[in-house]
């Protein structure tokens, strides 16, 4: 067997998801607690715990307790590399998100036990129905009070579309909670040690009828155990990798991330059920990941990983093939050649310098602004990725300059951010002002810190009223966009790769433009487009 099939074998990337506030980066400590990547895990809410959570490396991300950017960490786990990318949940953040899940080959959905399936997740969840990603569920935060088991297992079937399987079963809920049954492997782990930050002991017994349990959890919790038991055997199917891998069937596993309750068991199972890495779709055809020539793609770049340095990375999943430092490397887009002296891998904030990566991994290039998200390297071959989605503004809010003798730190900070793919900038034709589109509300702040904490920038904003930009595609020689042109001339803008953008103030400006100038094409594009 070659050397780079052993490879893509041992790998596993995988993206975690949820609504805020559902345990995402909790579970990711502890995911790296029990692989042993770290020795102590830092708790994102708790106020006694001062060390912040590994995933969490931006200053906004501390003080706040939310995830606003994604983040990737690597670890060895049982003869795997593990890749997890922890995502941020809050919907304004989504597209970061959504860019994500074309980067992963399969998903961890965190659900909380207490508020069950959250609108955020079920957009989620529909994303990743649509790409046919293989889901795995884990039903969070079980040392809390919160619904039945199987009500939960019902609600994920309903609001989400799934099918589901159990594969450990909780033994009682909040102050009752003793531990889980293990279905997969057939055990019981009661966890006696309520160490949060450290891994406790365990004790386990392989039989259920085993009348020691009775002893260690009580003979009625004993009872109901094998009452449910006997209930999961009738009524769920039983577990299918086949169907698992063709996203027709998801297994849920329960647990408290916090506690440390049911990790271990999520992490075995998955690194024997998940996807290694697959095939990706192009514009010429599919690409195998066990190809020898090398493929990959942006789908992330982030500024200021490292404030001292002011560097900026692009995040590429690496396709097919070997990625090797100081070979040079066909940019599709713009057909020229780089190389790269030191591509980086990640853990968190940490990140080494590595001489060569296999597909599933995701390695960091220093960016000079060379790169945009959506963007393929390759060994030589002209091909494109496709799926890498950016989605029409919602929010819209002219942006000033607050200090003007800062003005070209201001354009330098907005250009770096905007090709994050944060926010889009908008310039209008008329004016020259420049206008910040954002998902979310709550992006204008992360622009607003950024801005000054990075580059020294500050910025006010000013309200807009808009309902979305749409991109033009148009002759733009012919009689009609010169029509469209004079009367809409206040609401047409460029966006930052000089592209048409006409910018409506109502859905019924959108369909009365659309019916008087047929042949002028409005796009809400949801992939960025390769031109």
């Amino acid at each position: 067997m070659s050397d780079l099939i052993k490879e893509i074998q041992k790998r596993k990337t995988f993206g975690i998801i949820s609504h805020p506030d559902a345990g995402k980066t909790t579970l990711t400590e502890k995911l790296l607690l029990f692989g042993g990547a770290i020795q102590e895990a830092g708790a994102v809410k708790s106020n006694k715990i001062k060390k912040g959570a590994t995933s969490d490396f931006m200053e906004i991300e501390r003080q706040r307790g939310i995830s606003v950017a994604t983040s990737v960490l690597a670890f060895e786990y049982k003869g795997h590399k593990i890749n997890i990318l922890d995502t941020p949940g809050h919907k304004d953040f989504a597209e970061d998100t959504y860019r994500t899940l074309t980067a992963v080959d399969s998903v961890i959905v965190v659900i909380d036990v207490a508020k069950g399936v959250e609108e955020q997740t079920e957009k989620l969840v529909q994303v990743c129905r649509m790409r046919n990603i293989p889901m795995l569920v884990f039903i969070n935060k079980l040392d809390r009070e919160g619904k039945n088991a199987f009500d939960l297992l019902d609600e994920v079937e309903q609001k989400l579309g799934l099918s589901v399987v159990p594969l450990s079963l909780p033994i009682g809920m909040g102050s009752d909670f003793q531990g889980i049954y293990n279905i997969w492997e057939n055990n019981i782990q009661l966890f006696l040690e309520e160490k949060k930050q450290k891994v406790g002991e365990s004790i386990t017994f392989d039989n259920i009828n085993d009348t020691s349990i009775d002893d260690a959890i009580g003979s009625k919790a004993a009872q109901t155990l094998r009452d449910e038991l006997e209930l999961v055997q009738s009524v769920y199917p039983e577990f299918n990798r086949d169907d698992y891998m063709k996203g027709d069937l998801q297994p849920v596993f329960f647990g408290s991330a916090l506690n440390n309750f049911g990790v271990r068991e999520l992490l075995d199972a998955f690194i024997e059920i998940a996807p290694m890495p697959q095939p990706k779709e192009s514009d010429v055809r599919i690409v195998k990941p066990e190809e020898n020539v090398f493929t990959g793609f942006v789908f992330k770049i982030h500024a200021n990983m490292d404030p001292k340095h002011r560097d900026r990375l692009a995040f590429v999943k690496i396709v097919s093939g070997t990625f090797k430092r100081n070979e040079n490397y066909l940019l599709v887009r713009e057909g020229k050649k780089m190389k790269f002296s030191s591509p980086n891998a990640f853990f968190a904030d940490k990140k080494e310098v590595v001489d060569e990566s296999f597909p599933g991994d995701i390695v960091g290039l220093h960016d000079t602004g060379s790169f945009r998200i959506g963007d393929t390297l390759t060994s030589g071959e002209k091909l494109s990725f496709k799926g890498v989605p950016s989605f029409s503004p919602e929010h819209f809010r002219y942006i000033n300059n607050a200090d003007p003798l800062k003005a070209k730190q201001l354009a330098k900070g907005i250009d770096q951010l905007m090709d994050e793919g944060v926010a889009q900038l908008f310039t209008l034709e008329m004016n020259g002002r420049k206008i910040i589109g954002t998902v979310g509300a709550l992006q204008y702040e992360v622009i607003q810190y950024r801005l000054e904490h990075e580059y020294g920038a500050k910025c006010t904003y000013e309200p807009l009223s808009m309902h979305k930009a749409c991109w033009v595609e148009a002759d733009e020689k012919s009689e009609e966009f010169k029509e469209f042109s004079r009367l809409k001339q206040r609401f047409l803008a460029r966006d930052k790769y000089n592209q048409l953008v006409f910018l409506a103030d109502s859905s019924f400006t959108i369909h009365m433009t659309q019916e008087k100038f047929p042949n002028v094409k409005l796009h809400f594009i949801s992939e960025f487009k390769n031109t």
